[in-house]
């Protein structure tokens, strides 16, 4: 018997956990990783042609891993065997490689070995594997939490497919927790639930996209609520939170407290206190706020508050968004830390932010002036008869590259929309651009 007979058999069990009573057990049951598991995609066509060739899943602990590995040992024609790396060595190894070798010789079956958290294994229990997987005998699929680029042998990288999962979003837990509060068979439907909405969103956010996590939650709730007058368990924020041993805040995302806070983070800011934003950034983390939301806060305070007093401010912004994208939580508290910390601490100007404003203001109450001729486009025959592009001088050729001449229309010469400040490095290029034109600006 391996692990998913054993499971199979406990499952059947009133005192099975929920979370294990609850594993989907067919590819349309699972919920989530759409990106992998659509029908159009690779993953749910081979599953359903049972044409597998050897996969590493990795992702963030509760996202379906060993989920989608039980799919395949329902669906398959070919042994499935589980192993798993925290307590299995080499000996397991090599009887499942014997067990495969002779099902494939005696009856032309293939084995799916499935090795979970295969991270764990050294350098030397994966080097043992290469063979089997190489000449078929065995189908691997790996699952783990780390990056299999840094933590799985090479060679056996190169001989699978990897597949990344995701955290499962707010939307999916709350489904997932609705389906377990109302299932009867398998889930908790017979204990006659009352949850509020406000704690099976709240429970969502607390998990981090663990489904896992959120299920046991929602037993140990139920499990331990007395029930109420009216045959009831009633479950609201407060009986949620303590089984979560999460704080409740004062966020709400879609209110006011998430407006106010994100107005604090940022004026903080701009307001060069780095242990204020800290804090906020903090309350916004722990209430699940979106990494992504709060690091297109960060970039907009680089453009618009920081500016040219230090343009790298914009870089270390644009980056940070980028990384967060790729990274996620919890990591991306480090990144979304140091972006808002530099910001933070980074001098000050909004001389950029008021010259556009300016100049849209500008453009919108005035008239359409004329480029002048002598900067206009001039690629066709016949424009310069009429003075087009005529005297225009090339910056390059003149010393300091850059040599006085009219840019803005003629109308409007004198007119000045950036102001530049001296805070840090803008007083740098307002010293510069004094120096080229010798004059005070």
């Amino acid at each position: 018997m391996d692990l998913f007979d054993y499971m199979k058999e406990v499952n059947e069990k009133e005192d099975a956990p929920l979370a294990s009573r609850l594993r989907p057990d067919s590819l349309d049951s699972i919920v989530g990783q759409e990106h992998i598991l659509g029908k159009d995609k690779f993953l749910y066509r081979a599953i359903k042609a049972d044409k597998l060739s050897s996969i590493i899943f990795f992702g963030p602990p509760g996202c379906g891993k060993t989920t989608i590995a039980k799919v395949i040992a329902n669906t398959t024609k070919s042994n499935f065997k589980q192993i798993n790396a925290t307590m299995a060595g080499k000996k397991e190894m090599e009887e499942a490689v014997s067990e495969a070798k002779i099902s494939f010789s005696m009856y032309k079956k293939k084995t799916i070995l499935f090795i979970d958290e295969i991270h764990r294994f050294n350098k030397s229990q994966q080097d043992y594997l290469l063979p089997f997987v190489e000449d078929g005998t065995i189908i691997l699929i790996g699952a783990t939490t780390e990056n299999p680029f840094f933590e799985v042998n090479k060679a056996l990288i190169s001989r699978s497919r990897v597949l990344e999962l995701k955290s499962l979003s707010d939307k999916d837990i709350e489904y997932i927790l609705e389906k377990a509060i109302s299932d009867r068979e398998r889930g908790m439907g017979r204990y006659e639930t009352d949850i509020s909405k406000e704690a099976i969103e709240f429970l969502a956010k607390s998990v981090s996209g663990d489904a896992r996590n959120a299920l046991n939650a929602l037993e140990l709730a139920i499990l331990t609520t007395d029930i109420s007058e009216d045959g009831k368990i009633h479950i609201d924020i407060n009986i949620i939170s303590e089984c979560v041993q999460r704080k409740i805040l004062k966020y709400d995302k879609d209110g006011n407290s998430h407006y106010d806070t994100i107005s604090a983070f940022i004026k903080s800011m701009r307001g060069s206190d780095p242990d204020a934003v800290m804090y906020y950034l903090a309350k916004m983390l722990y209430a699940g706020e979106d990494i992504k939301f709060i690091a297109r806060r960060i970039l907009i305070c680089a453009a618009e508050d920081v500016g040219l007093a230090d343009p790298n401010a914009l870089n270390i912004a644009t980056n940070a968004f980028l990384a967060v994208e790729r990274v996620g939580m919890p990591e991306a508290r480090i990144i979304l830390s140091e972006a808002a910390n530099y910001i933070a601490c980074a001098p000050k100007s909004n001389a950029s932010y008021l010259a556009i404003n300016e100049a849209l203001k500008f453009v919108e109450e005035n008239s359409d002036f004329e480029v002048p001729k002598h900067i206009r486009n001039a690629n066709y025959a016949g424009e310069k008869d009429i003075g087009i592009g005529v005297g225009y001088k090339y910056a390059h050729e003149y010393e300091n590259h850059y040599i006085d001449q009219q840019y803005l229309p003629y109308e409007i010469r004198d007119k000045v929309f950036l102001n530049l400040t001296n805070m840090g490095y803008e007083k740098s290029i307002k010293d510069y651009l004094n120096k080229i034109k010798k004059k005070d600006r």
